[in-house]
């Protein structure tokens, strides 16, 4: 369609309602400002376009198949109203039925929120991407179906949305284009928040529908809660994994040191994100050695569900979020540890000590916080022997969203990179106005079909662009350079993203953690922890 898309337009019956061109794109600093075949999102194959709902924008995240009749997009229909009501309901969504009426009354449609959005801005500013679109159909489906549309509602809204399936197949896809990094709702005058109007429609599709990302509920959630990972790393390849960080510790730093396992009465329980111990278990190896070092009394767990902190359930389903928390907080209960500490994983940071308060009562409210001010602690402590020059090449750092903008932890990681990188160097913009890696919401685990081609064009090229302008000094390959993300998710994303761009070789930048980092500046390593050269 080449006229400007409204509201009303999800609705109808067209084989594509956008066709993202790379012209069109947000363009990029040098070395990516000529053209750029990275640019184009892959193409469906015909017989996905068959198979599945594709009609939104050619893109596919969750891949819904397409209604076999007539009367089963009537009964499809049916369920997504019977949702939409409980949505409403206080005695059906009390987790967050306030601020969803709040966001759904309330906005005034100034559209101050669009030019927050990484997403609408990197797209070329869609209109279906921008943040008040899904807001807005939904809006006018409760004033028409549930409410009874009145005269002044009609007038204010505008179009009428049809409810038909394409509606709902358009809207179900829509609510994955969205990282939920809220970066919307702190822009908004009155703080509607259409990160969290998102989360409900997910959370609609999953809990009425039974439709969800596979990534995030067959791979994730039921493989967490039935093998004990989401990675699908059973309780003996973790202690396979903890053998393997105990010999790497000693070969880099000569000391033998036994992380400890299920040990009751610790002060801490540490718990990472399982991604952490099979792509970069050099991560949980530093803080073993850290906290050797501090001399802390701390433990992992080797129970299912306890050696991750994954819990995708916070991105699409309260009841599989609830699951899996509770177990978190029992398993931590039954080690009688005095408090969770949660690694280097923002959306567990969400997880666990933000949202896991709505379920976490009683004996299981176990005190949780982020790991970020405890490391800021024992680098200022004087317990670690430090060498800055150690981290002498340039690094910038990346600001998780849940961590930075949800939680409010802006200063630790940033006093402890100013002590042990000389050459540390801030994006523009960061801190709580930081701008989203591209995977938030579980987008970083997602690869069905083509989604990924459209991650890393699309969702990621804010930040991609963010990490190119920080380094525009020493751009040249030969000078190797590093974005600390202390954030597994983060990390999964910047390793797509980087490889996709081919920054490692055009710019030679790579991204670590800070924990990593802050090993590697040790005086009595015997080895360097990180790979610069």
């Amino acid at each position: 369609m080449t006229e400007k898309i409204t509201v009303q337009d999800l609705g109808k019956p067209c084989e594509q309602l956008i066709d993202i061109k790379a012209g069109s794109l947000m363009a990029l600093p040098y070395p990516y400002d000529g053209a750029n075949d990275h640019s184009t999102i892959a193409q469906l194959k015909e017989e996905q376009k068959k198979r599945y709902e594709a009609s939104l924008d050619g893109v596919l995240a969750i891949g819904i198949p397409k209604p076999a009749s007539p009367a089963e997009e009537k009964a499809l229909v049916a369920k997504f109203l019977s949702g939409l009501s409980k949505l409403l309901d206080k005695n059906d969504n009390w987790t967050f039925l306030q601020p969803l009426k709040f966001s759904l009354e309330y906005c005034a449609r100034c559209q101050t929120c669009n030019e927050a959005c990484p997403i609408f801005v990197s797209s070329g500013r869609q209109e279906i991407y921008r943040p008040t679109y899904r807001a807005e159909v939904l809006r006018q489906i409760v004033d028409k179906y549930l409410h009874g549309q009145s005269k002044f509602s009609r007038w204010f809204l505008g179009n009428n949305v049809e409810l038909n399936w394409t509606t709902i197949s358009r809207l179900a896809e829509l609510s994955y284009r969205c990282t939920i990094c809220r970066r919307c709702a702190q822009t908004c005058p009155v703080g509607i928040d259409n990160g969290l109007i998102t989360h409900e429609l997910r959370k609609l599709f999953s809990q009425e529908l039974g439709i969800a990302a596979r990534e995030l509920h067959e791979v994730g959630t039921m493989q967490h809660l039935k093998v004990g990972s989401s990675t699908g790393m059973k309780p003996s390849a973790f202690m396979d994994i903890k053998k393997f960080m105990e010999e790497e510790i000693e070969e880099k730093t000569g000391r033998k040191i036994e992380i400890p396992v299920d040990k009751k009465g610790a002060d801490i329980l540490l718990i990472h994100n399982a991604g952490e111990y099979l792509s970069w278990p050099e991560n949980p190896a530093a803080f073993a050695i850290i906290f050797d070092a501090a001399g802390l009394n701390w433990t992992l767990s080797s129970e299912l569900v306890g050696y991750d902190g994954v819990n995708y359930g916070v991105w699409y389903d309260d009841v599989q979020f609830s699951r899996i928390a509770i177990k978190h907080a029992q398993i931590a209960k039954e080690l009688k540890v005095n408090k969770i500490v949660v690694g280097e994983c923002g959306h567990a940071h969400k997880a666990l000590i933000v949202i896991a308060d709505r379920v976490l009562t009683g004996d299981l409210n176990i005190p949780r916080e982020s790991c970020m001010p405890l490391l800021e602690e024992i680098v200022f402590s004087g317990k670690l022997k430090l060498d800055p020059m150690r981290n002498n090449f340039p690094v910038t750092l990346h600001d998780p969203c849940n961590m930075v903008r949800l939680m409010g932890i802006v200063s630790p990681q940033r006093r402890i990179l100013r002590e042990i990188a000389p050459q540390f160097r801030e994006m523009t913009p960061h801190g709580v106005e930081n701008y989203c890696c591209g995977g938030g919401s579980g987008f970083a685990i997602m690869q069905s079909m083509n989604f990924p081609s459209w991650r890393s064009v699309i969702s990621g090229r804010m930040k991609l662009k963010q990490v190119v302008d920080a380094f525009q000094d020493v751009i040249s390959p030969d000078v190797k350079k590093f974005v600390c993300a202390p954030c597994s998710n983060c990390k999964g994303q910047f390793r797509d993203l980087l490889n996709y761009y081919d920054v490692g070789a055009k710019c030679g930048i790579n991204y670590t953690g800070l924990v990593d980092l802050i090993v590697n500046a040790m005086v009595d390593l015997k080895q360097p922890y990180l790979e610069v050269d």
